[in-house]
């Protein structure tokens, strides 16, 4: 694999927001490789409206990002907190904790470590989360 397909839990575009990623209100979409991180579309996180429960590690609202982020093809998901729902979406997608900087210096730790990135892709649904 020579790229990845990101999607950004963020309110503004800039910096990640301090909550659980399924609380976003965008998903800005990038193409990360080795050599670069471009930005492909921002996409709205209208799952809240898909659930009438407020709980934590609701699982229709996982199912809901989920299906909202494999349409796009996203593989990984980058945020600086993720709630209960984390056992479910590692399943399917690579899940990296950023806990310092904003999304600029975030793509440049990303492309810095895409080596670490795909070895730990490769392990399929028994990956975890990575710490960055």
């Amino acid at each position: 694999m020579e790229k990845f397909i990101t999607a950004y839990a963020t309110d503004d575009g800039l910096s990640f927001i301090n909550r659980h990623f399924g609380d976003a209100n965008f998903y800005d979409i990038y193409e990360i490789s080795t050599k670069e991180a471009k930005l492909l579309k921002r996409i709205e996180n209208n799952t809240e409206e898909d659930s009438d429960e407020e709980i934590h590690g609701n699982p229709i609202k996982a199912q809901s990002i989920t299906s909202i982020l494999l349409e796009e093809g996203v593989l990984m998901v980058v945020s600086r907190v993720f709630g209960p729902n984390l056992k479910r979406i590692k399943k399917k997608f690579l899940c990296v904790i950023q806990k310092e900087g904003n999304i600029e210096e975030s793509l440049e730790n990303m492309k810095d470590n895409f080596p670490l990135l795909l070895e730990e892709w490769s392990k399929m649904e028994e990956r975890n989360f990575i710490k960055l």
